[in-house]
Order: C-alpha cells, then structure tokens, then sequence
C-alpha cells in the first residue's frame, strides 16, 4: 500500500502595501484609541506619500491642534495655503480657531475674517458668528468685516436695513440698486428697495422694484404686501381688491410675516382684519414686551370706533414707554372725542408708533424758537420718511414747514433731497429758491445748480442776484446784519423774504444805489418790512430800538425800500390793511 504523501501546507504571504491610505486608516485607529502620538506620526507618513494632497495635511495640523501644538498646526496650515491648495480658504478658519487658543486674538481675528471673506461654501459659518462674538468681546470691538462671501450680499443688506431704520433713505437706495444689480434674484433686497423708494416719495421705481420682486417669488408675502400699499397709493382699485382678498385669506406662521400682513391690512383700512393679527402677536412673550404692537392695537380699535379698547392697549403702552409723548397724545385725542369737543371731525391717526407729522413740525417749530432741535426729533426715521414724502407729494405750504425743518437738521441726507428737488421742472420757483437759500444755510459751498424759470442756473453766491451786475461786499453786510439780530425771531421762510426784497430793491435800483452810510437803519427797515410782509406786529420804535438807530432813520429807509419795490400795492392786494403808515 502506498504511502500518502503528506506534503506541507503552504504558507500565505499577504504583501503589506503601504501607501497614504494605509497610514490614514491607521492613524484614524489611533485616535479612536486616543493614541495621539502614534495618530500623529502615521498622519505625516500620509503626508509623505501624497504630499500634494491637501487633505493630509489638513489631518496632520487638526491632530497637532487637538495636541495642543497650536503654532506647529498654523504652521502646517500656510503650507497648505501658500504651496499646496489655496482654495482651501477653510484653513483659515482653523488658523483663527488656533491663534484664539494661542489668546493672539488679533491673529484670530485676521484670519477669520479672511476666512470669512473669501470662502464661498459656508461650511463653518454658523461657528465662526460665535468666534466672531468671542474675538468681539475680547478685543472690546466689533470685527472688521467689510462682508461674508457665502453670505454674498448679506452683510451689506443688512447694512442697508439698518440705514432705513435709521431714515438714512438715499444711502440705503445707493446700496440696495448695487446689490440687487449685483444679486438680480436677492428678493428680499428688491423689497427693501421698493420701501426705499416709496418712503423718499419716489412711487414708479417702487412699484417697479415690488413686481421685480414678484417676478422671483410670485409668493412672497412681503412683495405682495408692498404692492397692495403701493396699488392703493395709485387708486387702483380692481387689482387692489383681488390683492386684498388672497391676503385676508392669508394666515402666516412665522411672527415676521404676521407683523407685516398686520400692519398692511391696517394701512389699507381693513382695521378688524389688523387687530386680529396684532392680538396673534400680543399673545407671544415677545409681543408682550413690544410697546409698538400695543400702539397699533390701539390704531385699529380707534379707527373700528371702540375707544374703551383702544385706551387699554395706549395704557399698556405708556407704561412700556413712560417717557414718551406718543401715548398720551393718543389718548388726549380720545378725551377730545369722548368728551364732544374733537368739532372738527375725528383725527386721522397713523399705525406709525410716532406722533402725527402736523404735530411732530409743531416740536420742531417750537424747538427752533428755542434754539435747539432735540435728537429724537433730529434722528427719528418715521419722521424723516414724512418729510421725503411731504418734499415730493404735499402742497407748497407743506413743502415750505418741510424746508424749514430740514434747514434744522442739515444733514447730508437732507441736503441730498432739497437739491434732488431743484432739478425738479414741475417744482415751484419759490420753493426752489427757498431750498437754495437752505442749502446755503446747511453749510454748502460753492455752486447750486436749479432748473428755474425753465432754464438751468448756477447759484454761484450766497445771494442769488442774477440780474445785478455785480454784488458788493456792504449790500452782503445789510443782510448779515439782519439775519443776526432776525434768527430767533424770524423763520427761515421770513428771512428768506428779507433777503429777496433786498435783492429786488437792489436790483431795481441800481446804478443809482443810495450810498449805504448806516448799515443798521436798513436793515432795520429790511425786518419791519418783512415783519409787515408776514402780518406780524412791529413798529418803528420796537426795531429802531433794537437796531440802535432813530425811528427817522427806519421810517426814511422803508419809505424808500417801499416806493422802489412797490411793495405797498402789492401787499394791499393780499392783505386788506397793510398796517402801519410808511
């Protein structure tokens, strides 16, 4: 019998091919095992294998970071950056995660920001707000971002928003146009551009931006709004209706959307429609502490005639907002009403949380014949949005209070709208005039161009003189001299009669300008007169007194001012009684 030959088993060589992968699994193993070192030095063998990938390295600096090495990990980080994947911007969000460690919280804050301007994805975002608060609060100031590249758009949107908030209206159009050029389907941009507009009265490129904004989002609750407001503006009635009721079948979820349906449907007069959503708003913890929402109950409840309601919600308002006039001015309106002494008919009352435009221009009247303008009045969006409005929509009276408010605030914002005003061709000369002699008084040099008597003209002076040949430096006196002693007591509108009378005396006297020998006696006669102008009491003896000259003196000068105007016939075809004898 043969043998069986047992032969031996073979032995099976598995050849061990070590690449980056391998070492990648075994260091991920290593770290499950919390074996740091040992994760480390297989991560740079990784590194050593596939040197031009990103990746590794990345491993290598997260472990060196996780080690405490936070300068070698930033090290390892700039390579990454500087030779081998620049795109890799997230490198910098960890370099700021490292220096912040490292307490170099300048060095933090440069990179995250270079992270946060360069990176498109937006994949750390929501930690880098933290760090963001961190860095904040270590350097005790706010970071210097100029904007969020994921975000693009963002940053300079909500910039824009604040500037609305704050009235600054031209600013925010300049950054909303630029925006929505740059981002055509940003929606939310399109909408507040379209507020931006109606509020400076500019309505056809509002109306144009809300249906651009529509076209995006044929839903959005926020264009829909917007138009229904701008079609009620227009008189458009039919749409305006079919509008109106797709919103009253509208029930938003979000507070946001609440809010603003709210306070649409109270603008279009659906008041029982607005109180219901303000009540969904006063029920939530928010809501509760918002003295705004109580006010715009109040509004509805006023205009639906249920006053007792409306005095609970102004109530509840004065004591979230004790010092403020808004309240009780609200309420004195119902004492007037309850009380049968509101004659004149019942007040239209804004959902706006300010006091009425009328009233808010009687502040500031007052404020200016005290000496001051006090800076809720100065800074007050509502307000300044009332005044755009008035410039571009009220009748002269109105524009000219508007004028003389904005002579007393005189910001760059204000100078913008009273010079957009003088290109104006359907605008009034007076007005016109009246905004340049505002302008002057804001501080504006150099020349002021207006479309006046349908021609183009360059105010290149501070007195407008176009058809004296020259102006001399003594006729400048008489006015300075009168604008001094007038200021507290004269308007804007007052002084800038004296200085046009002037003028035309001027003009129409000339060559044969009287010598000007005492300065004080014509300017003196330059107030009495447009004391006379104005209807307001004064007489010879009050401004001789106050100017330091005889009543001789005065009375010679008006005669002469009166007889050279005509100002005499044509005050008696205003006024019945001119007054004093000249």
């Amino acid at each position: 019998m043969e043998k069986t030959k047992h032969l031996a088993p073979k032995r099976k060589v598995i050849p061990l091919h070590m690449d980056a992968t391998f070492f990648f699994e075994r260091a991920v193993q290593s770290l499950d095992r919390y074996k740091y070192d040992k994760a480390l030095k297989y991560f740079r063998r990784a590194v050593e294998y596939e040197p031009d990938n990103p990746v590794n390295h990345c491993n290598m600096a997260g472990i060196l970071s996780e080690m405490g090495k936070y300068g070698e990990s930033n090290d390892v980080l700039k390579h990454i950056v500087d030779r081998v994947d620049p795109s890799m911007t997230e490198c910098y969000f960890y370099m700021a995660n490292n220096f912040a460690n490292m307490e170099d919280f300048e060095s933090a804050e440069k990179a995250l920001v270079h992270y946060l301007e360069h990176d498109a994805n937006g994949q750390f975002l929501d930690e880098s707000e933290e760090m963001m608060e961190l860095l904040s609060f270590e350097l005790e100031r706010p970071m210097k971002i100029a904007k969020i590249k994921s975000r693009e758009g963002f940053v300079e949107h909500d910039r824009a928003r604040s500037m609305l908030e704050e009235g600054k209206f031209t600013e925010a159009i300049k950054l909303l146009e630029n925006l929505v050029r740059m981002h055509p389907e940003f929606s939310a941009a399109h909408n507040n551009l379209a507020l931006a507009y109606y509020y400076v009265g500019r309505f056809t490129d509002a109306l144009a931006a809300v249906k651009q904004v529509l076209a995006i989002d044929p839903g959005n609750l926020h264009g829909l709004c917007n138009l229904a407001i701008f079609l009620q503006h227009a008189g458009e009635r039919e749409p305006l209706e079919e509008l109106v009721e797709l919103l009253e079948k509208t029930v938003p979820y979000h507070q946001e959307h609440v809010f603003k349906l709210a306070t649409t449907m109270g603008v279009l007069g659906r008041h029982d429609s607005a109180l219901r959503h303000f009540r969904r708003l006063l029920k939530t913890e928010a809501g509760q502490a918002d003295v705004c929402l109580y006010h715009y109950a109040a509004v509805a409840c006023y205009n639906l005639d249920r006053y007792a309601e409306a005095r609970r919600f102004w109530k509840q308002a004065e004591k979230l907002d004790p010092g403020s006039d808004i309240p009780k001015f609200h309420m004195n309106v119902l004492d007037r009403i309850e009380s049968g002494l509101a004659k004149d008919g019942k007040m239209t009352i804004s959902y706006h949380y300010h006091l009425p435009f009328e009233e808010q221009l009687r502040q500031l009247q007052r404020a200016q014949a005290a000496g001051y303008v006090p800076e809720r009045l100065r800074n007050d969006p509502l307000l300044r949005s009332s005044f755009f409005w008035a410039l571009r929509h009220g009748d002269r009276d109105t524009k000219l209070q508007v004028i003389q408010a904005y002579g007393m605030i005189g910001d760059a914002e204000v100078a913008d709208s009273l010079t957009e005003l003088l290109s104006d061709p359907n605008e009034d000369d007076y007005v016109k005039n009246v905004s340049v002699f505002a302008l002057r008084g804001m501080g504006v040099k150099g020349p002021i161009t207006a479309l006046i008597g349908g021609r183009e003209v360059a105010f290149e002076k501070n007195v407008y003189s176009p058809n004296l040949p020259v102006w001399n430096a003594e006729w400048q006196e008489v006015i300075d001299l009168a604008m001094v002693r007038m200021s507290t007591r004269y308007d804007m509108i007052q002084q800038f009669d004296m200085v046009t009378l002037w003028v035309e005396f001027l003009t129409r006297a000339y060559p044969a300008i009287p010598k000007l020998t005492k300065k004080e006696g014509w300017a003196g006669a330059l107030e009495y007169l447009t004391a006379k102008m104005h209807r307001r009491t004064a007489s010879y003896q009050d401004v001789a007194r106050r100017y330091g000259v005889s009543i001789t003196t005065v009375s010679k000068h008006a005669k002469h001012i009166d007889e050279t105007c005509g100002l005499r016939e044509k005050m008696d075809s205003i006024f019945a009684n001119f007054g004093e004898k000249l």
